[in-house]
């Protein structure tokens, strides 16, 4: 299974690496990346697969929001199913 993971903020040095490192930390395999400064906020997206994944998602989405609020940013994970039924719709 695929989802999205969102980072936005204000920019600060390894936010990239800390996101990294938790994926790592999971067994999550990042598949893409994207990443810009806008105006002194950065923003990332990542496409990540979770078929190695050693927790459920919701352990995944807890994981994801301590670490936001650790850097102090929002850092959300939506799976690719939520996305599929928004487009069903």
């Amino acid at each position: 299974m695929k989802a999205v993971i969102t980072v936005i903020g204000r920019d600060t040095v390894g936010v990239v690496a800390k996101v990294s490192a938790v994926c790592a930390e999971l067994n999550i395999n990042i598949e893409d990346i994207s990443q810009s400064i806008m105006q002194e906020m950065f923003c990332m997206i990542m496409l990540v697969s979770l078929n190695q994944c050693t927790v459920d998602s919701a352990a995944v989405r807890d994981r994801f929001t301590a670490l936001g609020d650790e850097m102090k940013m929002q850092v959300t994970m939506t799976r690719q199913e939520v996305f599929d039924a928004m487009h069903t719709i």
